[in-house]
């Protein structure tokens, strides 16, 4: 009975699509929702009408741009499942929880078994994340993961070899030491206050930001277990040292979010910085020639810490429309902008990994690369870590990463003085988050 409904699916995902022989009839249009601006939104425009091009009079893309992924995903989630309106859409990778809860995807793993799609073409590190209990319920496309930048002009400036990037935060502190001490530049390190560093740390420990198996298991998550499992203290004791203690200090306080950190590095006021692999590309072109920028992996909160990074970015969500034609068409979309040239196109232009493996096998790819050797640290990461550390599932995961900001800055600003204190309340503001959100979806 399965192998006669894959086979009735895949016949559909043809005829619907007016392969064969409907070529006189009107395009099957779809409504594609994403979050991409600035360069990313041209990249991903000029992919979009390429798409158009190739498919014109079988399939349309109406695609509209929906603002920041807090705006469009606050759009879905407002919109219900009574009136969705789009037939795919970019989510953020938090969003992973809620929209599988809500019932109203379609998920990618139903077109990948009716076709026989050979899903090992996609990143494992980066499937890994979107995967639960075996079903890749989103198509990855814009994945990242943070990587360290450094100004490698300060450190030659400061005596440093400019070849080697610090691996954890006690190399960080000495470095950062030595650079303002020496003058080549105001300060050794920033960084901007971003919840999800918090979630990567954690990860980078090798332990878990939320129970059930970080919300993977056979239950979702009830509750935080960094304020259990000593990740949480650690983390914020660096925060309390880098920034909130006058005594030991060697950082600014850069505000939430990155962007004040991103601009602290153009200007050359911090000679190190953490920020997304999807930054690279417009670091390159806003520094220029003032500087040369060298990347590292994220660094470990702690020398021994043994765990690994996990993808931040957007994927790409199906509808369940009802509608077959549409549907088809959808995939037909996904698997475009997944290929290997497009691939390669997508992160020479924005600097989000190529998802497609064989993307790097393209000219498209091995030129950039040879340009800009950058690319390939942070392809490198991403493989040196492990599916095992793709990172918690969470409903409120947009509430939790707000509060660990939050929390943050109270405690830099000596709002609270005590690192454990913070982690305590963090832990209980997110708990409460948590339990409320269970209480009414489950």
């Amino acid at each position: 009975m399965k192998k006669l409904v894959s086979l009735i699916l895949a016949m559909a995902l043809v005829l619907s699509l007016g392969l064969v022989s409907f070529a006189e009839e009107a395009p099957v249009e779809i409504t594609f929702w994403h979050a991409m601006g600035g360069v990313n939104g041209e990249a991903i425009t000029a992919m979009i009408e390429d798409f158009n091009a190739q498919y014109e009079g079988k399939i349309k893309v109406n695609y509209e741009y929906q603002g920041s992924y807090d705006d469009a995903f606050a759009k879905i989630q407002a919109a219900g499942i009574n009136a969705i309106p789009c037939d795919l859409m970019q989510v953020y990778d938090i969003g992973t929880r809620f929209m599988i809860d809500s019932g109203w995807v379609k998920p990618m793993q139903e077109f990948i078994d009716a076709e026989g799609f050979d899903v090992s073409v996609i990143e494992p590190n980066i499937a890994a994340y979107y995967t639960v209990d075996g079903t890749l319920y989103s198509m990855p496309f814009n994945s990242s993961t943070p990587i360290l930048y450094y100004n490698k002009t300060a450190f030659e400036a400061a005596g440093l070899d400019p070849e080697v990037s610090p691996k954890n935060f006690d190399e960080i502190y000495e470095m950062a030491t030595q650079i303002a001490e020496s003058g080549a530049a105001q300060y050794g390190f920033g960084m901007g206050n971003y919840g999800w560093f918090f979630e990567q740390w954690t990860g980078k420990m090798g332990k878990n930001y939320v129970n059930n198996n970080n919300g993977r298991g056979t239950d979702y998550a009830t509750a935080v277990e960094f304020d259990s499992n000593g990740a949480g203290h650690d983390i914020l004791s660096v925060w309390k040292k880098f920034v909130g203690d006058p005594d030991t200090a060697v950082a600014p306080y850069l505000n939430q979010g990155n962007d004040d950190a991103k601009q602290a590095f153009i200007n050359g006021d911090i000679a190190i910085t953490l920020e997304s692999t999807a930054a690279l590309k417009t670091l390159l072109s806003n520094v220029g020639d003032s500087f040369e920028i060298g990347v590292g992996y994220f660094p470990n909160i702690n020398a021994d810490d043994v765990g690994g990074v996990s993808v931040g970015g957007g994927s790409l969500w199906a509808f369940n429309t009802g509608d077959e034609a549409r549907e088809a068409a959808t995939w037909e979309f996904v698997k475009f902008m997944t290929n290997p040239e497009n691939q390669a196109f997508w992160n020479a232009q924005t600097g989000y990994f190529p998802v497609n493996v064989q993307a790097q096998d393209t000219d498209t790819f091995k030129a950039n690369v040879e340009q800009y050797p950058q690319f390939q640290v942070a392809l490198d990461q991403l493989h040196d870590s492990a599916p095992e550390y793709a990172g918690g599932l969470l409903s409120v995961f947009s509430q939790a990463r707000a509060s660990v900001q939050t929390y943050t800055e109270k405690l830099v600003s000596g709002e609270i003085a005590d690192v454990d204190e913070c982690v305590e309340k963090l832990a209980a503001e997110i708990n409460d988050a948590i339990e409320m959100y269970n209480l009414t979806n489950y």
